[in-house]
């Protein structure tokens, strides 16, 4: 009898995009059935602070709220590199120091790189695909874009700062951003955890090798919000095959982000990255 894991992520597009490389059949399922549960990154982050799915998209930047209770997985990984989520401003307005902002959510990644680099500004949280028509109404006086939202947004608005431009002042040059990920609840059986993780890291694999196929099959069951055009732009910068598996400096980044949010007091002990991922030499070990 298949064994059944909640598997949650966000409707965006390179989330998708994994997923359903499992729907397809794509990848060997073991002896799995994934059920598949697709809530924004914010609900997802506050979902992850209660324990609810086994399996998890979160933003980085919460990580180390969850990091007794989630493993955080090697694969499905959202990095920018000279590029990201994106401060925009009605052209005509001139921002105050204690400007409103409309974030995403309290917990995404840019919410805590924002609060860090802009600490009097007043944010306010929504949905982000709320967020382009409350700056363009003028309900706030800028926002951050996020997800492919920052590929096509209204005339009226201008980008008045880059959050890769923020993440490099804040950590120095040759780092990519570091966006979101997945992770794992810890009370899985350990041997359980491997297989789900190799049995995404397999999923996000065949996702990119097929990318044109996968990308026309979304677009024809209107599965993704954007053409297939901008699709194959956006999946090209979060879903490549720097998503497979964290590299060594993908790793150094989040490391970086963590010792970043610790010294400014967001949480109280400094974390390595690699301390919380899944221990695989326990594979090894198992089958020698």
């Amino acid at each position: 009898m298949p064994k059944t894991i909640q598997l949650a992520h966000s409707p965006d597009a390179d989330d998708i995009f994994m997923y359903f490389a499992i729907k397809f059949g794509w990848v060997d399922m073991k002896d799995y059935e994934f059920t598949n549960i697709g809530l924004d990154i914010e609900t997802l982050n506050v979902e992850a602070m209660k324990g609810t799915y086994d399996v998890s998209a979160i933003s980085f930047g919460m990580y180390p709220l969850i990091k007794e209770e989630y493993a955080m997985l090697r694969t499905a990984v959202s990095f920018g590199e000279g590029y990201g989520p994106k401060l925009i401003r009605r052209k005509e307005k001139k921002l105050k120091r204690n400007f409103k902002v409309a974030l995403s959510g309290q917990y995404t990644t840019n919410a805590m790189l924002f609060r860090i680099y802009y600490p009097d500004a007043r944010p306010v949280y929504m949905d982000f695909l709320e967020i382009e028509e409350a700056v363009v109404s003028g309900k706030v006086d800028a926002g951050v874009l996020i997800h492919e939202s920052i590929l096509d947004f209204d005339d009226s608005l201008e980008v008045e700062k880059e959050l890769w431009d923020i993440w490099v002042e804040l950590a120095g040059e040759g780092l990519p951003l570091p966006l979101g990920g997945m992770a794992i609840r810890r009370s899985l059986p350990l041997n359980r955890a491997i297989e789900i993780e190799n049995i995404l890291i397999d999923a996000v694999k065949v996702a990119n090798e097929r990318k044109e196929e996968l990308c026309s099959k979304l677009e024809a069951d209107n599965l993704v919000r954007i053409s297939d055009k901008m699709l194959e732009k956006y999946l090209d910068m979060y879903a490549s095959d720097e998503s497979i598996e964290l590299s060594p400096l993908q790793l150094k980044a989040l490391d970086t982000l963590y010792e970043i949010g610790f010294k400014h007091g967001l949480w109280e002990t400094p974390i390595k990255t690699e301390d919380y991922l899944i221990p695989t030499e326990y594979e090894g070990l198992r089958n020698s």
